[in-house]
């Protein structure tokens, strides 16, 4: 079966997005991008929820996404993709799977197929429904040495607390910390 993982940047005071869905805070260079692309390149999949994957849809195919950050533009444009939403009618990314149904019932039919690890970005009110659902297998949270004061937090709407296992930290030079989580009831 494959594993859900959860990738969000994160600031230190724990929002996702800044104040009107701002990311212009995320602390990027050379030394992320490469990371990016080694996360993008283990994957066989891309979840999103309706916000974040019209976010990632108009950027990810435009001329710019495509002249600034070559490598990345073109995983996500090939990388299989599922928008989890109730609301689109449609969606027209290459390669998307848009799915209406119950999310927890979806992913874990689409667990259940072959291949490798998927990967959920950005998404909030997605991921909550799904760790809430036992369906994230690692969580990846990349902090970033910033505080907001204000923005969407990432856990928001969690209804019970979820024990989680720390099984990895990577600590890159422009002071960006990644933290790697299992559930308690998944760790190794």
């Amino acid at each position: 079966m494959r594993k859900v993982i959860l990738f969000n940047l994160m600031s230190l005071d724990g929002f996702f997005e800044g104040p009107n869905r701002s990311i212009e805070w995320h602390n990027v260079d050379d030394e992320f991008n490469d990371f990016a692309v080694e996360q993008v390149s283990s994957t066989d999949g891309l979840i999103f929820g309706q916000v974040t994957y019209e976010m990632m849809a108009e950027y990810w195919p435009s001329e710019e996404a495509i002249r600034s950050d070559p490598i990345i533009a073109d995983w996500m444009n090939k990388l299989p993709k599922y928008v989890f939403s109730h609301t689109l009618n449609r969606a027209d990314w290459h390669n998307t799977t848009l799915v209406n149904g119950d999310a927890a019932v979806e992913l874990r039919k689409i667990k259940g197929e072959s291949g490798r690890d998927l990967f959920v970005f950005g998404s909030a009110d997605l991921s909550t429904s799904l760790i809430q659902n036992n369906l994230i297998d690692e969580y990846r949270v990349l902090v970033n040495p910033i505080l907001l004061g204000q923005g969407t937090p990432l856990f928001h709407g969690l209804k019970d607390p979820v024990s989680l296992q720390h099984i990895h930290t990577r600590t890159f030079t422009n002071g960006n910390v990644l933290l790697t989580y299992q559930p308690v009831s998944r760790a190794m």
